[in-house]
């Protein structure tokens, strides 16, 4: 095996300096003054406020994810490794693994308020005001 020195790619050289104008003559005209402008901000893809609403919709869905199949799971482990609990006798002599097959409905229930709970409080407010910001910005660059 051998070594060769030789770049795997072109290059380039750097390119030329902008060329240096000579100094405008002194006049007696009033200096021009550019228009009052926001600060020029970062393009929105690069906004940190993206990767706050991207956590905040990762912890969303991994609430509501675990509530269901977290109790889902509750469920068949103790339907493989606790027979005896779940033919037991509970209430007005129904077993309890019914009770607890007919309580899935209320837990998922119960995983979509807290998904749509999370996304009215911490999802919803960051999306109107990323997307306020993304009209704002779009005014601004169609001024130009």
């Amino acid at each position: 095996m051998t070594y060769d020195p030789s770049p795997s790619h072109r290059h380039h050289p750097p390119p030329p300096p902008p060329p240096s104008y000579p100094p405008r003559s002194h006049t007696h005209r009033a200096p021009h003054r550019a228009p009052h402008r926001a600060p020029r901000r970062d393009p929105l893809g690069h906004h940190s406020d993206l990767r706050i609403l991207r956590g905040a919709y990762r912890w969303q869905r991994r609430t509501a994810t675990l509530t269901a199949l977290g109790y889902f799971t509750l469920f068949l482990v103790l339907s493989a490794y606790a027979p005896g609990l779940m033919t037991g006798t509970a209430v007005a002599g129904l077993p309890t693994g019914l009770l607890l097959a007919l309580a899935q409905l209320p837990v998922t229930w119960l995983a979509i308020a807290l998904y749509e709970y999370t996304a009215r409080r911490r999802v919803d407010p960051l999306a109107d005001r990323i997307r306020q910001e993304a009209a704002l910005d779009a005014r601004r660059e169609a001024g130009r």
